[in-house]
């Protein structure tokens, strides 16, 4: 096996641009063992690249290892690139380090704990001997401390490069992602493995389609799985069609509750119920890195890149659906899209702000922690956020209202939306287990679970013939395509101004008012782009207004709409046709699949009772037509 690992390796092996200089990249994310470091991949449009991460929530984690092949013995020159990530709120060196074991012998070079952006890091040098070599990341923590990639150099002037555009060139250069190659045909390429894709994906195969799924987690669930932690929300069958959403049941969780247990969220049940479906090919984890064009509106295929070996697909189709949350799909095809809150004029909503500005709803950071039955400790933890007494949040878990970056651009700031998410958790478990003078709460309890993974609940939106909006929902309009149904309240959360009187501008809790609704069915025509011919969206970034997506976000909701994607490219697969055709010629044959539902036939369980949103407020007019 370490031989095979070896000549694996050499792929990465290149002649630098220094004469008779020798390099070797290794992916952090490619490492055989991962040990306890976890691959994060949410930033990596941004900073370029998955990268490993430390996430021992105060505890070091176990050591991830891997093998390289040495090609000549001598000295070399090692660079890590690394973040430290407590920069944009402390001076003080930052507390994700890690040391790197190269041939059995640890590097002297804390590495993680300095500079303000993602950089190279210079490790050392160290005598290896030519052949199999064994690389470690050798976490000192468990902050989080993050490695991108090593590069070992025979020639200590040979640094790699920092800008983005510069670094992709020369990870391809250095094998770090693979050229694209054919990943198939396809009638539908789903991208996004969240509820609403899930859903698109099985009904479009089921509907006779071929469909390829595209998920950058190793799970599937999204903010349901158990990376999240998300319970689904909102009714699903009711409305004009109420078998829409009947095939929740078939793979929803049993258990309700945010921020619990990981087999509360059923990550197996979800797998199972894709790899049932003999016409979806899933493609877990790969992310999509871009988009080719037929022409200015219409995509040829995605390219997807696995975040774990750097192997890069197109996958083809006449049909597509953006399931990303994000917009990526829709966003690198130049679809249409739009992000923040709409002024009040602009569609006459009462709810939402004079004056249209970026404000969205934030990121989730959940977190638990549990009863050791004897006294635990945690480490001091002060990194720019000043807690006391009085402004601690004297809780054993936070859920929801754990939520960062409503300020701030929810995909070019993702990363420092989450880290802030992770600095005040630690921070303030700091304080209650170290400082806090009426501490007994706290004395034997430890951090159980911290996401990693960031709950986001808004971004792009891509925009369709429609765009539905607040008077949509107050006055219950009918529309002759009506599809699925929102039941959720109209919920847009904002900074909780207990959490801004203690942290202005840098708040960390949420707080929402909920606008009880009448259940209200949403056009088709907000499920497709309008300016993209073959490209249809699920998920919350359809096209709604601001205020509109505080109804329709939460997850049944998007998997119904997702179950009507899938059998609108159904219809379109049979005749041949584009997502607008089928509002403009075959939506009958849409409203007939739209009756029948795409669950399978037979008893299921009813396990979605909880979360519904109660109660259900009479419209304000009557089914206005």
């Amino acid at each position: 096996m370490k031989i095979l690992r070896c000549i694996a390796a050499l792929a990465c092996l290149a002649v630098c641009g220094k004469a008779n200089a020798l390099g070797l990249l290794v992916e952090a994310e490619s490492f055989s063992s991962r040990g306890g470091w976890v691959v994060d991949q949410q930033a990596m449009d941004v900073m370029g690249s998955p990268y490993l991460l430390a996430h021992g929530m105060g505890k070091p984690v176990e050591d991830a290892v891997t093998t390289v092949d040495i090609p000549r013995g001598g000295v070399w020159h090692i660079y890590v690139r690394t973040y430290n990530w407590t920069s944009p709120w402390s001076d003080k060196p930052g507390p994700g380090a890690f040391r790197l074991r190269a041939g059995g012998k640890t590097m002297d070079a804390v590495l993680g704990t300095e500079g303000n952006s993602w950089m190279w890091q210079y490790a050392g040098k160290v005598r290896l001997k030519a052949g199999c070599t064994e690389l470690a990341l050798c976490d000192a923590t468990g902050f989080d401390g993050r490695c991108d990639a090593i590069y070992l150099t025979d020639d200590a002037g040979d640094v790699p490069p920092d800008s983005c555009d510069l670094l992709s060139a020369f990870r391809e250069e250095k094998g770090g992602v693979k050229p694209v190659v054919s990943g198939g045909d396809y009638d539908l390429v789903v991208v996004g493995g969240g509820i609403a894709g899930m859903c698109a994906a099985v009904a479009a195969a089921r509907g006779g389609c071929r469909v390829a799924l595209v998920n950058d987690r190793p799970v599937l669930g999204g903010n349901n799985s158990s990376e999240v932690r998300v319970h689904l929300g909102g009714h699903a069958e009711i409305g004009p069609y109420p078998a829409l959403g009947r095939m929740l049941r078939e793979f929803g969780h049993s258990r309700q509750g945010n921020a619990q247990p990981a087999d509360y969220y059923e990550d197996d049940k979800k797998s199972r119920w894709i790899a049932a479906e003999d016409n979806i090919a899933l493609f877990a984890p790969y992310h999509a890195v871009s988009v080719e064009m037929e022409d200015s509106s219409s995509i040829r295929s995605v390219v997807v890149q696995n975040i774990l070996t750097g192997e890069r697909l197109s996958l083809s189709a006449p049909l597509f659906s953006d399931c990303t949350g994000d917009a990526s799909v829709g966003y690198m095809a130049g679809a249409d899209w739009r992000t923040g809150r709409e002024a009040a004029s602009e569609f006459g909503e009462t709810l939402a702000p004079e004056t249209a500005d970026d404000m969205t709803m934030g990121m989730s950071v959940q977190w638990y922690s549990e009863d050791t039955g004897k006294p635990a400790s945690f480490p001091v933890f002060e990194y720019g956020v000043g807690f006391s007494d009085d402004s601690c949040e004297k809780l054993v878990m936070g859920e929801w209202k754990w939520e960062t970056g409503m300020n701030r651009d929810q995909i070019l700031e993702a990363e420092m939306i989450r880290d802030y998410g992770l600095l005040v958790v630690y921070s303030n478990w700091s304080w209650l287990k170290n400082r806090l003078a009426d501490n007994g709460r706290w004395k034997n309890r430890e951090l159980a679970w911290v996401a990693f993974v960031g709950g986001k609940r808004e971004s792009r939106r891509l925009m369709g013939d429609y765009i539905f909006k607040q008077d949509d929902i107050d006055k219950n309009v009918f529309h002759e395509d009506a599809s699925f149904t929102a039941s959720w309240s109209i919920d847009l959360h904002f900074p909780d101004p207990a959490n801004t009187v203690h942290f202005p501008g840098s708040e960390f809790k949420a707080a929402t008012v909920h606008n009880y609704i009448y259940p209200v069915a949403v056009p088709y025509r907000c499920l497709y782009s309008r300016n993209i011919s073959n490209l249809f969206m699920a998920g919350r970034n359809i096209s709604v207004t601001h205020v509109a997506l505080g109804t329709v976000r939460v997850m049944r909701t998007t998997g119904m709409m997702g179950e009507v994607v899938g059998m609108a490219a159904s219809v379109c697969r049979r005749h041949d046709a584009l997502p607008r055709d089928v509002y403009r010629k075959y939506l009958p044959e849409l409203k007939t699949l739209m009756s029948e539902g795409a669950a399978v036939e037979g008893e299921l369980p009813d396990n979605q009772r909880f979360n519904l949103s109660r109660p259900l407020k009479e419209p304000k007019v009557k089914l206005c037509r």
